[in-house]
């Protein structure tokens, strides 16, 4: 006898028997015989999981099935939240550019200073893996662009806000009203802590 040929795909049947549903999934095959269609039970696979069955008839019909390890990357998620929160006000009312008029790698990394001294006080060091690509704790050396920072980066960040702490501060008292504010009391403390010149005995 000769093997047959022709397209395989999932025929489902159903009927019902006492208020019940049966339905039977078997693997067929379609070829012609003396110029009529005909059709090949190949196997009866009823008893495999809907999902199964259901793959199956998408690969007979020509779909592509792939892994999920194959399709996606697992990354790490970074916290966020906090970020955002005070970085957005800190933008909103203008410190970056009360800090510097326009942008520059200096000016990120005193926000980076600012931002983490009030999400999560830590020294410099700490500070600086707590923005590195591999050891983040937040996202936010990813979202000022300052992953590849190191504590030495930060000390000249520091180093260039210095002679700039009086300007900031009269910047400051002139924008926002009260010297003795909330903002000023927070922000100025801020930019005192990172400025201040007694931080070089912190170096060593």
């Amino acid at each position: 006898m000769a093997r047959r040929s022709g397209p395989i795909h999932v025929a489902t049947t159903t009927r019902r028997y006492k208020d019940k549903v049966y339905k039977t999934h078997l693997l067929r095959r379609t070829y012609r015989e003396d110029g009529k269609v005909k059709h090949e039970t190949l196997g009866n696979i009823s008893h495999l999981p809907p999902e199964v069955i259901a793959m199956i008839s998408g690969v007979l019909k020509g779909e592509t099935y792939v892994s999920a390890e194959a399709t996606f990357d697992c990354v790490r998620s970074l916290p966020h939240g906090h970020v955002h929160a005070v970085l957005g006000y800190l933008r909103k009312i203008g410190l970056d550019k009360v800090i510097a008029a326009k942008r520059s790698r200096e000016r990120d990394l005193v926000m980076t200073l600012i931002v983490a001294r009030i999400i999560d006080p830590r020294s410099k060091l700490a500070t600086a893996r707590g923005i590195g690509e591999e050891t983040a704790f937040s996202s936010l050396g990813e979202v000022l662009d300052v992953s590849s920072c190191d504590e030495n980066d930060l000390y000249e960040a520091m180093d260039w806000l210095l002679p700039k702490q009086a300007v900031i501060e009269k910047k400051l008292a002139k924008r926002h009203l009260s010297e003795n504010s909330l903002f000023n009391r927070i922000c100025g403390s801020s930019l005192a802590l990172e400025a201040h010149p007694s931080y070089e005995t912190a170096r060593f």
